[in-house]
């Protein structure tokens, strides 16, 4: 594995290591999208291929960590991917079926597969599947994010600002991750709410608002310059060095 890739911010310091890199497989372009989409946005390196065959040159040229591997493929189909993938090596490979009969998980895994989804599913749940593979095949994938005096572990679920604990819900939580997986970029709301409430949300965006007021009390960030408000865009984390709390 690379060196961790450490980067200077003017606010402080922005603690970086290698992207785990994932090839997703798969025909139908909104999953391409989706996956694409929401994969970068948790912190992995992504590449795409569209039928089986492209897949073994894609896996061939960008040696992923993880695969996603959608059973049914135009030519090459994605058990004989899968066979092909594990004879080759020891990448971590999650198939995505619409079939839920028994037989066919078992012959996915019988193939090889690391673990196996069924659609429709829950993005939440394909990046779990996904930490989970990578874990196993002693990948690091980030387990502490670090931004200025801002420390976030994946594993634990506690955040901590200048080394006090600061409790947090779920949706809290999943908010600070996707700010300190990328500090200092823009999210817009419907990002958030994608990413956080996810895709079938139906809800008001207020209520994001209400989640951003919340954990600036929490994180004693009353001049709002932790989590900044971009007027007409939506919210992005300004990483920096000041200790002050509350108690």
């Amino acid at each position: 594995m690379a060196e961790p890739n450490l980067l200077n911010g003017v606010n402080g310091l922005v603690e970086r290591e290698r992207l785990a890199r994932v090839l997703v497989v798969d025909d139908e372009p909104m999953i391409l999208e989706m996956l694409t989409i929401g994969l970068n946005y948790e912190g992995f390196e992504v590449s795409i291929a569209r039928d089986g065959d492209e897949a073994l040159r894609q896996a061939a040229i960008h040696k992923p960590d993880v695969v996603i591997l959608d059973v049914m493929l135009p030519g090459l189909d994605g058990i004989e991917v899968c066979r092909t993938l594990r004879a080759g090596g020891d990448v971590g490979i999650l198939m995505l079926t619409a079939r839920i009969e028994l037989k066919d998980r078992v012959l996915g895994l019988e193939s090889g597969a690391d673990d196996y989804l069924v659609k429709p599913f829950a993005f939440k749940e394909l990046v779990a599947r996904l930490r989970a593979i990578l874990r196993r095949k002693g990948i690091n994938m980030q387990q502490v994010l670090r931004a200025g005096d801002v420390a976030l572990d994946r594993q634990s679920r506690r955040l901590t600002r200048g080394g006090s604990i600061i409790d947090l819900t779920q949706r809290e939580f999943d908010m600070m991750e996707l700010f300190l997986s990328h500090p200092r970029q823009v999210f817009t709301r419907d990002v958030i709410l994608n990413r956080v409430w996810g895709y079938d949300y139906l809800g008001d965006t207020n209520v994001i608002d209400v989640h951003i007021r919340h954990l600036r009390e929490k994180l004693s960030d009353e001049s709002r310059t932790l989590i900044r408000s971009v007027r007409g865009v939506g919210y992005s984390l300004e990483p920096h060095d000041g200790l002050a709390l509350k108690e």
